[in-house]
């Protein structure tokens, strides 16, 4: 019987404690398994040996059931990058000493690009050194662009959150006479799946969006423009356009360089802010048109009060899934979802070989974008099933309850 580990990186999202709950239910059920430690703070937590019992948290049935609704990474999280493999072997000797002293044969990571990225490397240095260990990603982001998976954990939900948003913001444009426009910033770098979900807003009754931009597709100023007035011809008066927090020119120019610092994070990614407030900017001194910009930021994944019942219950069993895959051998895998039909929707969770995964990104299909600034209706087939649902969820004086560590 062997220990094992689970730990969380990169940034939350609102199912990742139900990916955690699903690890650690799991593996403390599973006769080859004897403690369940939870690295505080991801890898530096491994480094560090900061671990907690899992046992000592996850005691009732209700405390699995407050973890699964439980926003941010309960254990914490870190944007720790591992060397290459031929660099400095400082932290990779350190993290399998830790291994080696509290005796673990299995390590799980949930977590997105970069956390992959950690348990490749992990998982090739265990080979080069012949130590006896399986190490299984279990996926999680809202930016839902990691490679060999039909989507990721934590996606649903965002994209429920903000399409619902979306139509909010729709709505209360819309009592005003006047010509305005809200400009509405979602999270996407790369990849542009969240800004495209803002389309499940439209209905009967909205609209909105108006108009949608994807950082798969160049942006254009005059372009922009000429969407803006051609609507507005048609009587449209309150525009709301999605725009993801990266799109960018011909040139590769961000928009948001207009406003944004120039710095970077751990991994050397630019830190993207302000897109937005450029185009509010924009629009208000070109069109004359009232102007808004609004950036949901981290609401988009922090509003576990609602979320989707089917991103939790898929990000549960493919955290369960990940402890049956390793204890089963497998090892430099990770958990994904294949999806079997659309109507009605059906998923199965297979393991995929993380070298076909780490550092790569799945961006939303060209075919799917509609001339620059619209999706099409395999973009809505897509995303729809992936909302629906509400948890139930404990109250206490009118907010909910989460789980404490």
């Amino acid at each position: 019987m062997k220990n094992c580990i689970v730990g969380q990186s990169g940034g939350p999202t609102a199912v990742i404690n139900a990916s955690l709950c699903g690890v650690a239910s799991a593996a403390l059920k599973n006769e080859n398994i004897g403690t369940v430690y939870g690295a505080v703070n991801g890898i530096v937590g491994v480094l560090n040996e900061n671990f907690i019992d899992m046992a000592n948290i996850l005691k009732t049935k209700e405390d699995e059931e407050l973890l699964k609704t439980t926003p941010a990474s309960f254990l914490g999280s870190c944007r720790y990058k591992l060397p290459k493999l031929d660099d400095e072997k400082d932290d990779f000797k350190k993290i399998f000493d830790v291994f080696t002293k509290y005796d673990i044969g299995y390590f799980f990571y949930i977590g997105g690009n970069d956390s992959m990225d950690t348990v490749d490397k992990l998982s090739r240095y265990a080979e080069k050194i012949g130590y006896d260990i399986n190490i299984i990603g279990v996926p999680k982001t809202v930016d839902n662009d990691l490679m060999e998976t039909d989507h990721t954990p934590g996606f649903g939900s965002a994209a429920k959150y903000i399409a619902t948003t979306v139509r909010e913001v729709g709505l209360d444009s819309d009592v005003y006479d006047l010509n305005s426009v809200t400009i509405v910033e979602i999270m996407g770098r790369n990849a542009g799946w969240l800004t495209a979900a803002s389309v499940l807003a439209r209905n009967e009754k909205c609209a909105a969006p108006h108009l949608i931009y994807l950082p798969e597709s160049d942006f254009d100023d005059e372009k922009f423009f000429n969407d803006i007035k051609e609507l507005n011809a048609k009587g449209v008066k309150n525009i709301i356009v999605a725009v993801s927090e990266g799109i960018r020119y011909a040139d590769g120019t961000y928009v948001c360089d207009k406003a944004s610092s120039g710095l970077v994070d751990t991994f050397g990614h630019k830190c993207l802010s302000g897109t937005a407030k450029v185009l509010e900017n924009m629009v208000r001194d070109n069109l004359g048109f009232k102007a808004r910009g609004i950036e949901i930021n981290v609401l988009q994944r922090c509003a576990s009060h609602f979320t989707s019942l089917v991103d939790i219950n898929e990000a549960f069993e493919v955290g369960a899934a990940g402890v049956a895959e390793a204890v089963a051998g497998g090892t430099g895998k990770m958990m994904a979802y294949e999806r079997v039909s659309n109507k009605p929707y059906k998923m199965q969770i297979v393991s995929r070989d993380i070298k076909n995964i780490a550092n790569g990104e799945r961006v939303v299909p060209q075919e799917w974008i509609s001339n620059g600034n619209d999706v099409t209706q395999e973009m809505i087939d897509y995303v729809q099933p992936l909302i629906e649902g509400t948890p139930t969820l404990k109250y206490e004086n009118g907010l909910p309850v989460y789980l404490k560590r």
